[in-house]
């Protein structure tokens, strides 16, 4: 991915805070040539420095075929994103567009069946638990589970290579920076609202 070096973030446990809240992700793999994506839930997990992705996919989907054969798995990751005028500058200029997106490439390897099982069980813990009749895992019929198993394939990718870019107008002036954010509050949307958080946080971090 191309980054400008004003956008660049090479801090790893804010790109996995941001993996983690952001965490429906592309894969994307290829097969004699072509590119192949498909668009799923995915969890981060580590173990000791190492850290791995994990989700599933339909087993009618021939993506999976091609996982173990790919050099190289790229998994995108993409956060809140809004239009920016380039009326809300002091000076002339052209209009622009605000984002998050996070690449990793690694490795991937299908799951046999308990890993599978433990992941599945992970993932319903994370969106479930807190909800006031949450479905989890041992809740499920074993007639239910057996069905919904034979088909998924689950995958897990040993991260390798990290890419992070967080454009956020950091290349602007100060009254441009924060004219930007007002506009964005005024703009109605809620990607264009969390665009200005996203900026005002970046303003008092650096505080």
């Amino acid at each position: 991915m191309y980054i400008p070096k004003y956008y660049k973030v090479t801090n790893v446990d804010d790109i996995w805070d941001f993996v983690q809240n952001n965490s429906f992700g592309t894969i994307v793999t290829t097969a004699q040539g072509k590119p192949i994506a498909t668009h799923l839930p995915l969890q981060l997990i580590k173990e000791g420095d190492t850290y791995y992705i994990t989700g599933h996919i339909a087993y009618g989907n021939p993506q999976w075929r091609t996982f173990e054969a790919c050099e190289d798995v790229l998994v995108m990751f993409q956060g809140p994103h809004a239009y920016i005028s380039s009326s809300w500058y002091e000076k002339e200029n052209v209009p622009t567009w605000n984002y998050q997106a996070v690449h990793v490439y690694g490795t991937a390897s299908i799951l046999n069946e308990e890993e599978l099982k433990h992941d599945l069980t992970m993932l319903l813990q994370t969106y479930e638990k807190h909800r006031k009749n949450p479905v989890l895992w041992d809740k499920l019929s074993p007639q239910l589970l057996e069905s919904q198993l034979k088909g998924i394939v689950g995958f897990k990718m040993k991260v390798g290579e990290i890419q992070a870019s967080y454009k956020l107008s950091q290349n602007r002036s100060e009254k441009d920076y924060m004219n930007i954010i007002d506009q964005l509050r005024n703009e109605g949307d809620s990607s264009s609202k969390q665009m200005a958080e996203l900026m005002e946080k970046r303003l008092k971090d650096e505080i």
